[in-house]
């Protein structure tokens, strides 16, 4: 959410910033309008309670002087309470238009994030690694794991739908070796390790920002609360409602959990392998700052660092990008893609994403710290994938495989897997 006043004074930035990001600009007239309306009706109904209380003390004085109030006090009382009654509803019904359009205002692109409509419009600002080459033509992942009987799709599907999967023997130990990889390198780095719950409230996804915008995209149980696509949305809201001392920052956080996704408007793509899955694990990191640009760019650099870091540790090559505005979410203030080399489809594929939102979120989940200098701010935040299986899992079988189907496992995920090769 960004603040009202922001909007008010910068109304042509907000609007340029929801047509770069494909969204309706003319929302922007319209919150202006019930803002404007709504701080009209506060202010009569802030007079007319002024009125009414001061009427009330002067009743209370007549009381206490002559036993009983003046018919007129009393015709008086009655009639501003009539008043409130017939525009307190009026202002209800405008603070709650007023917060709904608040909610479906986007964030404000950072100055240098490209303008565009789509990926084609993304900036690849680095590239890292060799490409692997091969003496033989290598496969997908999805061949490789069915000859080796580290997946079953098959009976999966049969149970639990489309997208759906096993992992089996070591396909199951490998994903959880990069996974607990990913964990013990944050862990090394400061963040606190946590289990984050998947089932949240509305509150959790409004707050932030996954709604409106993503609604149709994530799964509903019959009581109301929603399967999250990342654990952002629980370590984001974890100090929901809280206010922080600056010394308390950065407060770093690393959780772990599964992750439901509808993959909606996807029909037709990647419908072969774990590459577009409902169901998947991920390490997630969040962060919260303080509030400064800047400071928030540092780690923005840093948390991509991280998980750049663990794909040289893992010896896959990939490519950083910048996403345009119109590639990215309705809250993200700026956004790296992370894109690892799958060999067995000849392409960089998306592992990693990595986003800040300076207060955007922490408005909207009223999180905030007491400053040094006695102010009261909002945090800013930050979240960044570290591991996301299985599709970080297939890009290690697609990049390890071996010419007589085998697969080479990582160095430094060995000592956990007890072996050197799946075979």
């Amino acid at each position: 959410m960004l603040d009202i006043q922001f909007i008010r004074d910068n109304p042509a930035i907000v609007k340029t910033a929801c047509k770069n990001k494909q969204l309706d600009s003319s929302i922007i007239d319209e919150l202006l309008a019930v803002d404007e309306k709504r701080r009209k009706l506060q202010y009569e109904v802030d007079s007319i309670r002024q009125k009414a209380n001061k009427n009330a003390e002067t009743v209370k004085i007549e009381v206490q002087k002559s036993g009983k109030p003046s018919a007129e006090l009393i015709t008086k009382g009655k009639k501003l309470k009539t008043q409130l009654q017939g525009i307190e509803p009026e202002l209800k019904l405008a603070e709650e238009a007023y917060l709904e359009l608040m909610y479906s205002v986007p964030n404000v692109p950072a100055n240098e994030v490209p303008i565009g409509e789509d990926e084609e419009s993304n900036v690849v600002i680095k590239t890292v690694g060799t490409l692997p080459t091969f003496d033989f033509k290598p496969k997908q992942h999805h061949e490789l794991m069915e000859e080796l009987d580290l997946i079953d799709t098959v009976r999966a599907v049969r149970i639990g739908g489309f997208r759906s999967y096993f992992l089996k023997n070591d396909g199951l130990l490998l994903e959880q070796a990069i996974l607990m990889y990913a964990l013990k390198k944050l862990q090394n780095e400061g963040f606190t390790p946590m289990s984050a719950p998947i089932l949240v409230n509305q509150e959790a996804m409004v707050g932030t920002g996954y709604f409106p915008w993503g609604k149709e995209d994530h799964y509903r149980t019959q009581d109301g609360q929603i399967l999250a696509g990342t654990a952002e949305v629980s370590l984001t809201a974890y100090k929901m409602g809280e206010t922080l001392n600056e010394a308390d920052l950065p407060f770093k956080m690393v959780g772990i959990s599964p992750c439901f996704r509808r993959e909606v408007g996807t029909h037709g793509k990647d419908t072969q392998g774990i590459i577009r899955v409902h169901q998947f694990n991920k390490v997630e990191q969040v962060i919260y700052t303080i509030a400064d640009e800047a400071e928030t760019q540092k780690w923005h650099e840093k948390m991509a660092g991280f998980s750049e870091q663990l794909l040289k540790d893992l010896e896959l090559p990939y490519q950083v990008l910048l996403m345009c505005t119109g590639d990215m979410g309705a809250g993200q203030r700026k956004k790296y893609d992370i894109e690892t080399w799958f060999p067995g489809q000849s392409k960089y594929r998306e592992t990693h994403s990595a986003s800040y939102f300076n207060d955007f979120q922490s408005r909207r989940l009223g999180i905030k710290y007491q400053a040094k200098d006695g102010t009261t701010k909002h945090v800013y935040t930050l979240n960044n994938t570290m591991a996301a299986t299985p599709r970080l899992l297939a890009a290690v079988i697609e990049n390890y495989q071996q010419a007589d189907g085998s697969i080479l496992v990582p160095k430094v995920l060995r000592e956990f897997m007890g072996k050197d090769t799946i075979k």
